[in-house]
């Protein structure tokens, strides 16, 4: 975003009463009253981290605006982000999970929609929230919505959906930043079965772009989780993989075949492949590390895997970094597209939709990238400046729709449904 950019309409820090932990919230800004953004917990997560985050969201909701279309329910919204400095593994995280989700119940009633992101998953994020009293972690954005029976009916068929083992939900941000690297592939020229691809990070996103990367014909030969890097030059069995990691993205080495190598973690860093795909954690390649990278392309799958003065570096070296803030954007937008109604309870559809939206996007921002001769990080940015102030003066900070029901208080429907 510009640096002239506002600061965050709310900025605080939680301390959890029982443990001490820290946890943050930042809405960036609102549109129609509403802000998007999922909750992450890791340790040593930080206020200036979740910042960046939710200003990220601002920009990924903007670059999914298009003031032109005709006929789109999908309304953009604010961007957001939530954050708690907890490892997830820790015996006491769920119960610091339900008391930050019980202290930040009157935002999430109100104004900040959120679901699962990095070290959490939504059925944990779904079970915390119904606990802290919450009947939805999207319920601000009810009153957005034209049929809310419809929609939530919607969205809840489309999470029971399953695809090769594996729901919906956990593939669609895949596919966007798979589709992303085979637009940048399809651009330059580069045949898909001559490609190949290193993945960090082999949980919700990292699993399912390595899984949409090989069914487009590319040879995954590197996937690296906590244990360290799987590696075969001929390609891995990404499916045997998937089907033998656990909750956490972890790979059980005793499904490992013949020609499979283990290697140390940093080592898919440094793989030979055209496609780098940073899908584990923020701040993973730095300005030291970077020196490793011989990909043409890194993908970012996570939230700024990519510090500015590696990006940089990588810039001079010819290498181009495909920003979060457009490819791993798959997943927000397909939540919309569904409970707004763009899209229906259908794998295809979701796939589909998915793909074209993203393609569309990721040639719109290398298109401006060599129009105004800049990264496509800035090229993005710029895209969203374009776009930020049109949905200020169409929709608005604050939003007739998002005006307290009758009594002062948002009417609270049904049961609770999940998150973003």
């Amino acid at each position: 975003m510009p640096s002239d950019s506002p600061a965050p309409l709310i900025s605080l820090t939680w301390t959890d009463h029982v443990t001490g932990t820290r946890g943050f919230l930042v809405v960036d800004r609102l549109v129609r009253g509403v802000s998007s953004g999922g909750l992450r917990m890791r340790r040593g997560c930080t206020q200036a981290e979740v910042a960046g985050l939710a200003r990220g969201m601002t920009v990924k909701e903007a670059l999914h605006f298009d003031p032109h279309a005709t006929g789109v329910r999908y309304v953009p919204l604010g961007g957001a982000k939530g954050g708690i400095d907890c490892d997830p593994r820790d015996p006491a995280a769920y119960g610091v999970l339900v008391r930050y989700l019980r202290a930040m119940r009157p935002y999430v009633e109100t104004v900040w929609t959120t679901g699962e992101d990095l070290g959490l998953s939504q059925e944990v994020v779904d079970r915390a929230a119904t606990e802290a009293g919450l009947v939805s972690t999207v319920q601000a954005v009810y009153p957005l919505l034209d049929d809310l029976g419809s929609a939530r009916r919607r969205l809840a068929d489309s999470f029971a959906l399953t695809v090769n083992g594996i729901g919906l939900d956990s593939l669609v941000g895949g596919c966007g930043v798979a589709e992303s690297a085979l637009t940048a592939l399809d651009r330059s020229g580069v045949a898909h079965r001559d490609a190949r691809a290193s993945v960090q990070g082999f949980g919700t996103m990292g699993g399912a772009t390595a899984r949409f990367l090989s069914q487009a014909g590319l040879r995954v030969v590197a996937v690296a989780d906590v244990k360290g890097t799987v590696f075969n030059p001929d390609g891995l069995d990404v499916e045997a993989l998937l089907a033998a990691r656990d909750a956490y993205g972890t790979v059980d080495r005793g499904a490992l075949r013949d020609g499979d190598r283990e290697l140390p973690a940093e080592a898919w860093l440094a793989a030979d492949v055209e496609v780098l795909v940073p899908a584990a954690v923020s701040y993973a390649v730095d300005p030291v590390n970077q020196a490793a990278v011989k990909a043409r392309w890194v993908v970012e799958a996570a939230n700024m895997p990519v510090l500015p003065e590696a990006e940089a570096l990588l810039a001079a070296r010819g290498i181009t970094v495909l920003p979060d803030v457009v490819v791993n954007s798959g997943t927000n937008a397909w939540w919309w597209w569904t409970l707004f109604g763009d899209i229906g309870a259908d794998a295809e559809e979701a796939f589909a939709h998915t793909r074209r939206s993203l393609r569309a996007l990721v040639d719109g921002v290398l298109e401006r990238a060599a129009r105004d001769d800049c990264t496509p990080r800035a090229a993005a940015h710029a895209l969203a400046a374009d776009r930020l102030p049109l949905m200020q003066e169409r929709f608005g900070w604050y939003g007739a729709g998002a005006s307290p029901g009758p009594g002062g208080h948002r009417s609270r429907p049904g049961p609770h449904d999940g998150g973003t």
